[in-house]
Order: C-alpha cells, then structure tokens, then sequence
C-alpha cells in the first residue's frame, strides 16, 4: 500500500524568540489513509506544539512521492524529478515528472540529497526545479511494531554476559 501524504495548515497562536505572541500559520505534513485520519493526527500532534486553541484551516493531498530526511538539517525543499523513459514506439523521449519532499539547510544541499535519494535508480532522470517548501515539520505514520521488537528483542545484560564468561571460564 502506498503512502498517502497530507498537507494540514494550522493557525494558533505561536510564542516567538522575544517572547511575543503572534497568531500564525504553519504548515505540516502527515501520512493517512483518510482526511479524518488526517485530522486526528494533526489534532493530537499539535497538543504537543501548544497548550492554547488552534484551528485546523485546510487538509489537502499532497503530492510527494517520497520524503526524505537527512540529519542535521532545519528547513524542508521540494525537489521535482523527471524520470526520462524511451517510448519505443514513436522513438521519442518521454519525461515523467514526480515530487520529492528532501530535508536540506539550503538548495545546494537540497540538491546533493535529492541525488542521494534519487542514487538507486536504474533509469535516467533530471532535477529541473527545488524549491523551499512552508512544510515546518513531518509526522510519518507510527504504528507502535518499532517499540514491540525493541521488547522482544534479545538484548544482552552486562550481568548476563559476566556468568556467561565465568561460566566457560569454569569448563
């Protein structure tokens, strides 16, 4: 099942660096299966952002392919790729054009991540546009199976390994 993005603008009121309020409007993305999904998400997301009233004022499907995070990077880009195919037919090229969501500091970098993203693919292919995106941050989907292996994992004890160790000390 492919992943379906979705673009939630909310305005709140948002406490600056000078300590000053201003009512604002931030943009954010998360991935569902549905509007209502969506808005529950971004409901219960932006519980953790302010204590105060905010207001969901528009849900749309956004149209990435993929996101990209990278560590050590603040602002998030849009990268179109066109992925150039051969049309065996009429012996023409073809271009398809998809959107990348990649996390940079500045549009050089978001252009060297975008081609580390882009490094596995067989075919040819083109960035002809990046652009900063309003997205201020990225919610993916946690279904909980992260924290479920982290139990189950078998994670050895320091205890555990000295009776191990004095154990074939012993034999």
């Amino acid at each position: 099942m492919s992943v379906i993005w979705y673009e939630c603008k909310v305005k709140y009121r948002k406490t600056h660096e000078t300590g000053e309020q201003k009512v604002t409007t931030d943009t954010y993305l998360l991935d569902a299966v549905s509007y209502t999904e969506a808005e529950a998400r971004i409901t219960e997301e932006m519980k953790a952002y302010t204590e105060e009233d905010f207001r969901i004022m528009n849900i749309k499907v956004a149209n990435f392919s993929e996101v990209h995070p990278f560590e050590n990077s603040d602002r998030w880009f849009k990268s179109k790729v066109s992925l150039v195919a051969l049309d065996e037919e009429s012996g023409k090229e073809r271009k398809t054009n998809m959107y990348l969501l990649v996390q940079a500091n500045d549009v050089k970098e978001a252009f060297e991540n975008t081609e580390k993203a882009m490094a596995d693919t067989m075919g040819d292919y083109s960035i002809p546009a990046i652009t900063e995106s309003p997205i201020l941050d990225v919610f993916p989907y946690f279904t909980g199976e992260e924290e479920q292996l982290e139990k189950f994992n078998v994670i050895e004890k320091p205890e555990e390994n000295e009776e191990v160790e004095e154990e074939t000390e012993a034999v």
